[in-house]
């Protein structure tokens, strides 16, 4: 099972579809995603035992060169950040709303690993640059007392590299505005 989390986010696609292949065989890491991103630019993730995913991150950030926007690895990532990467969860049932979004794609993943680890949450999406000029959002449920637990989580780490858009709770969506959220 995978333990960790890397990120390596270019400005150039064509740079980034190269550093992505060098990341997978220089270590032994999954890919999550690598694809191009709002506005032009290109992100590479990866997941694997920290030290393949640190080692992986290593290299992604040393072939991008001039083209490194930012980078990451998250230790011990919440097991609920892939399938929101992927668009791939289905809560049980949406009761409260929490929506946070970002400038930074790297800071939207560190903050829903830690809304996440914060209280009882399930992760609907985390949507990272794709139709959205280069920011992110993160979509959780829970009950509401939870979901602002993971609010004020989430906003401490944006807030921090004052990358912050928005944040705010939805106590009781609509379920018209549900199916929306997938």
């Amino acid at each position: 099972m995978a333990k960790a989390i890397g990120m390596v986010e270019f400005i150039s696609i064509a740079r980034g579809m190269y550093a992505a292949d060098q990341m997978v065989k220089i270590s032994d890491v999954e890919i999550v995603t690598a694809s191009s991103v709002c506005p032009g630019k290109y992100i590479a993730i990866v997941h694997g035992d920290v030290a393949a995913v640190q080692d992986s991150v290593a290299v992604g950030e040393r072939v991008a060169a001039e083209y490194l926007v930012d980078s990451i690895v998250i230790p011990n990532v919440s097991p609920a950040v892939f399938p929101a990467i992927t668009g791939a969860t289905m809560p049980d049932k949406i009761r409260a709303l929490g929506i946070m979004e970002s400038f930074s794609l790297a800071s939207m993943i560190i903050a829903a690993d830690a809304i996440l680890k914060s209280a009882d949450l399930q992760p609907l999406e985390l949507r990272l640059g794709n139709g959205l000029g280069g920011k992110a959002y993160f979509t959780f449920t829970g009950d509401v007392a939870a979901v602002e637990t993971g609010v004020e989580s989430g906003k401490a780490i944006a807030e921090e590299k004052g990358l912050l858009v928005n944040a705010e709770i939805i106590a009781a969506p609509s379920d018209r505005l549900i199916p929306s959220l997938f």
